[in-house]
């Protein structure tokens, strides 16, 4: 994170002083000592006199001194050291962290304590570690309801980290699938979050669980509207319906002029619903086949070369961004048109109609389609213009004379007998 200072350097004297005593972490220069003294510091904080609540000291709990809030973010930095990890890990600090998740009310402090794990769970045996802390994975996961976009953003961060790591994958699956309420938590923030940051990070968990577990994507496709059991709300407000496609979109819609490869996972996201029956009829909606074919549509523009030299010049100077960009331009274009694919096998005559008379499917549109999902996807392509000859001769046959081949297959197909 740019916003943390780094660790300054040590002074003259302790280095010597490091020398002398043995002080160091490891192989770096860190002091154990100094390192001892913040994470003491910590235990202070969320000690029981110091978190007795009142109305008068309420609102400084909620703040963090300027002069501890430097010192644990340069434990912060520091923890990316794999050295200084494991002297974490060694002196219990995830049991401070733990206490501090669980009894502080200050944001910036718990977003630095989950950061810090987030490092640490960047090494395979510490993560193991900490996932195996069935206490702390449950102080972990009710993170996810915080309110602050940064905590929630450090615990997207190592929540990713840890379901990534094979060993660990499955044993945060099931606690996920045992908390209903992070369902409702995650379609929260897609919904409702402006911060594409946290939209991304939250996106590649949502498409790393689903890549992980179908189960669990299935339960997230049929039980949209679970009651939270275990997040306190008041009692005023009313339970809001979630549906996982709607939130999804909206995620996407947020992150697709920003983040390239943020967009990538939630197409990912969308591909990996059209694998299940329930998923496909979640998403089979004229609207969405629209978007699609406007993302299609747009990555065909980004991908023109320019047509003068001076813009040729331009372009030149950026050639490592540009392949870069067409890279993710290419994903893009690869997972919207499996997507696509998926959406044409399922259409009926009705939706089709439909489509024709609402303004979602024209001559246009379909040309679009179709140029990018032929050859790959010609016997869907084949499908859906048999659909379209029933609902708008005029519109198939055009088709047909803009792809001939599509003409020459479907006059096979028509030539031939029972």
């Amino acid at each position: 994170m740019d916003r943390n200072p780094s660790p300054p350097p040590p002074s003259r004297d302790q280095d010597e002083e490091v020398v002398a005593g043995g002080d160091c972490i490891g192989s770096t220069v860190y002091s154990k000592h100094w390192l001892f003294g913040v994470l003491s510091g910590l235990i202070q904080i969320v000690s029981p006199e110091n978190t007795k609540s009142s109305s008068d000291d309420e609102e400084q709990q909620m703040e963090l001194d300027e002069e501890m809030e430097n010192e644990i973010c340069r434990v912060w930095d520091m923890s990316m050291d794999e050295d200084v990890a494991l002297f974490l890990q060694e002196f219990n600090a995830p049991d401070i962290f733990l206490g501090v998740l669980a009894k502080s009310k200050c944001p910036r402090l718990r977003e630095i304590c989950v950061g810090i794990l987030g490092n640490m769970a960047c090494f395979q045996e510490i993560c193991v570690s900490i996932s195996s802390d069935k206490n702390l994975g449950q102080v972990l996961l009710h993170c996810l309801y915080d309110s602050d976009p940064p905590t929630l953003l450090e615990t997207s961060r190592l929540l990713l980290t840890c379901i990534s790591q094979t060993e660990v994958a499955n044993v945060w699956v099931e606690r996920i699938r045992e908390h209903p309420a992070i369902y409702d938590s995650i379609c929260f923030i897609m919904s409702s979050s402006t911060n594409v940051d946290l939209l991304v990070k939250v996106g590649e968990v949502v498409d790393k669980l689903f890549d992980l577990d179908e189960k669990l994507m299935l339960e997230w496709i049929r039980n949209g509207a679970v009651q939270p059991l275990d997040q306190p709300q008041e009692e005023s407000e009313e339970q809001q319906v979630f549906r996982i496609v709607p939130c999804v979109l909206e995620a996407a819609k947020q992150v697709r002029s920003e983040n390239l490869e943020g967009l990538d996972a939630y197409m990912h996201i969308l591909q990996l619903l059209t694998t299940v029956d329930d998923g496909i009829q979640a998403i089979v909606d004229l609207p969405l086949i629209d978007s699609l074919i406007r993302v299609l549509q747009n990555v065909e523009q980004c991908q023109k070369k320019p047509e003068n030299s001076a813009e040729l010049n331009a372009e030149e100077t950026k050639k490592s961004d540009l392949t870069q960009d067409d890279f993710h331009l290419k994903i893009l274009k690869d997972i919207s048109c499996e997507f696509l694919s998926n959406i044409f096998q399922v259409l009926t005559k009705d939706i089709v109609a439909k489509g024709l008379k609402e303004g979602q499917l024209n001559k246009q549109k379909c040309c679009c389609a179709f140029h990018n999902l032929l050859p790959f996807y010609s016997p869907v392509v084949e499908d859906f213009l048999k659909i379209l000859h029933e609902v708008d001769k005029t519109l198939a046959r055009n088709l047909e004379e803009s792809f001939p081949s599509l003409k020459s297959t479907f006059l096979r197909g028509e030539t031939q007998g029972p």
